[in-house]
């Protein structure tokens, strides 16, 4: 009994050697960089208006990402209320092309997978660098887009927003 608990021993501290000279090799590029749509890449607070102006979504948090293609397409998406299952904003999950160069973007309708069977169309969208302020008054990026939906083609609503600084002073 006391051969086989050595032996035992013997091949654990064997396996803990070998996995000690194999398992901090990094392999591969060590630094995988990051996407090509990341400068645009984060959480937005958004405020949506008809065209008359009148408020019709206050603040609502929304997120631009990429999409697994990782070229000059993102998502842009209101984020799902968690507890109620439901998005915040108006529904609105589509990709959209960036002009990755200058920051605009637009969707021609494309599918709204936040509202199944509706398409939505963005136009004269923007991503501007330091141009909006924080709840605080902070300079942070800003983003402005308008959006036509396929049940409602004569209502063109407007999204404009700045992004999420993560400090609970800038929270809605």
């Amino acid at each position: 009994m006391k051969i086989l608990k050595n032996n035992i021993i013997k091949l654990l501290f064997g396996l803990l050697i070998f996995a000690s000279f194999t398992s901090c090799d990094e392999g591969g590029n060590p630094d995988a960089g990051g996407t090509t749509t990341e400068a645009y890449a984060g959480d937005w607070f958004i405020t949506i208006t008809d065209a008359a102006g009148k408020v019709q979504v206050d603040h609502a948090l929304h997120a631009t990402y990429n999409t697994a293609a990782n070229d000059n397409t993102m998502w842009v998406d209101d984020w799902t209320d968690k507890p109620k299952n439901k998005p915040v904003g108006w529904y609105l999950m589509s990709k959209i092309t960036v002009n990755l160069e200058n920051g605009t973007f637009s969707a021609p309708s494309q599918a709204n997978l936040n509202d199944p069977g509706s398409t939505v169309t963005i136009t004269d969208g923007k991503f501007e660098k330091g141009a909006g302020l924080s709840k605080s008054g902070k300079a942070v990026d800003k983003i402005s887009f308008k959006a036509t939906f396929s049940y409602a083609p004569s209502d063109v609503l407007t999204f404009t927003g700045v992004k999420r600084t993560g400090f609970l002073e800038d929270e809605y």
